[in-house]
């Protein structure tokens, strides 16, 4: 049936989006249960090896919601698309801090990733380097990426129409926790 035990797929989730989804359900195909680990989980983190790569990633502009905020997000958007609870995990990746990871996640895992930019590549070779098994689902470029946390972002900043690109639990989420206005207020 699964290919693999146990899998673990990262990403910041700010806010979780379609193409999210796509991501963890092609890990979950994969793998009896799946660890979702969320990078950047304190929103503070620094890292001039991230920001010489992309300086965007680690504002606080882009990261508007918290570690629980974006653990629900996901929790709901899964358990909608009838992934049961028991058969996924969700836990901080320290990715800024690549000596923590095995404070939350397997070493005996495979490591389930994308690649869209030059940060993606750092992070393959992070996880390389720590002598993990990783299996790269896809390689995409920027402009195929069906949508981004940014494109969430600043649709709800501009009153825009943005609720088409999100889960429909995510949206409910947002809409139900007033956080659309945190993303305003984080502009």
């Amino acid at each position: 049936m699964y290919r693999d035990k146990i899998g673990v797929i990262h990403g910041r989730f700010q806010g979780f989006h379609n193409g999210h989804l796509e991501y963890l359900l092609a890990g979950k195909s994969r793998c009896e249960h799946l660890v979702i680990g969320i990078t950047n989980f304190l929103r503070t983190a620094k890292s001039e090896r991230i920001n010489s790569l992309d300086n965007h990633r680690l504002t606080t502009q882009a990261n508007p919601f918290t570690y629980f905020e974006r653990m629900e997000m996901i929790r709901l958007a899964l358990l909608e698309n009838n992934v049961k609870e028991s058969e996924f995990s969700i836990v901080p990746f320290s990715i800024e801090q690549p000596e923590l990871i095995f404070n939350f996640t397997p070493k005996n895992a495979v490591y389930y990733m994308t690649i869209y930019d030059d940060w993606g590549r750092e992070k393959l070779r992070i996880l390389k380097e720590l002598d993990l098994k990783v299996e790269v689902m896809w390689e995409r470029t920027e402009s195929q990426k069906p949508v981004s946390g940014t494109l969430v972002r600043e649709r709800i900043r501009s009153g825009g129409n943005w609720e088409q690109f999100v889960p429909a639990s995510v949206a409910r989420y947002i809409k139900t926790h007033d956080l659309e206005k945190v993303i305003k207020d984080y502009a």
